[in-house]
């Protein structure tokens, strides 16, 4: 039970500037392993420049991101480079979907897996028996992740035909592909119909079971977000304002002042 509860990531004093403007001050956030945590607050909170921080599109101005792996190691990673994040073992998907169109919906898994290979330039050349293996354990692995996201039957459907609901699920099964230990879910709900939020939720409860690890989710559904988060941080003009269990954010009066209006009391 303690190594469920190890601390994955640990933010403390995030700040990030843009020239004249703070988009996020000072902020501390912390995950441990088999949490989903949510992030939460208005347009305009710095959400998503959070995310940008932690996984490696922006160095932040100040403070400290720091990962505990579950293999008892831990690193500071400010300023590294997102592949070099995910390679570590935390991986994300994005508000604005960002597949390839082009390619089939098992290719955009398998690309995926490209940080767990391990076959040189060289290898992939010549055809080396390591690589036959590893693209055979490479399309192994991405049908069972297409599984898991109820797409194996499209796997070889062009990803731009997927409706907008499969085109999110398949985003989470190319960020699954990657092996993390904690993923990260950029507003996973946003265009979709109720039907699809709700085996949304039901599969964001199966991959925190299934695949044991951690999940940090940015999201405007507060019937999703109430649901499954074990806990909710509240962001507001850049600014970290509350944080609790959903019951107490619910009950927060700043909360409901900010943010969740009469929304709280639904």
């Amino acid at each position: 039970m303690a190594n469920e509860r190890r601390k994955l990531l640990e933010v403390s004093g995030l700040t990030m500037d843009f020239g004249g403007l703070r988009a996020i001050d000072s902020v501390g956030l912390d995950i441990h392993a088999g949490e989903i945590v949510a992030l939460i607050g208005p347009n305009g909170a710095g959400k998503t420049t959070f995310f940008n921080c932690v996984t490696g599109i922006y160095t932040p101005t100040a403070g400290d991101i720091v990962i505990a792996p579950p293999d008892g190691s831990s690193r500071r990673i400010n300023g590294l480079k997102p592949n070099a994040i995910t390679s570590l073992g935390m991986a994300r998907t994005f508000q604005n979907i960002r597949l390839f169109p082009a390619m089939t919906v098992l290719e955009n898994v398998m690309i995926g897996r490209h940080c767990r290979t391990r076959s040189s330039i060289l290898d992939v050349i010549v055809g080396g028996a390591r690589t036959r293996r590893e693209e055979r354990e490479t399309v192994a692995t991405s049908y069972r992740l297409l599984e898991k996201v109820g797409l194996a039957d499209l796997a070889g459907e062009y990803a731009r035909n997927l409706s907008y609901g499969a085109q999110r699920r398949l985003e989470i099964a190319r960020a699954l592909a990657t092996e993390p230990f904690l993923l990260l879910l950029d507003e996973p709900a946003a265009g979709m119909n109720p039907q699809e939020t709700l085996e949304l939720e039901a599969l964001i409860a199966r991959i925190r079971t299934d695949n044991e690890l951690a999940i940090l989710l940015i999201e405007h559904d507060m019937k999703l977000v109430m649901n499954i988060s074990d806990r909710i941080t509240v962001m507001e003009y850049g600014k970290k304002i509350a944080e609790g269990t959903p019951r107490e954010i619910k009950e927060n009066p700043k909360v409901i002042e900010a943010y969740l209006g009469e929304e709280a009391h639904a």
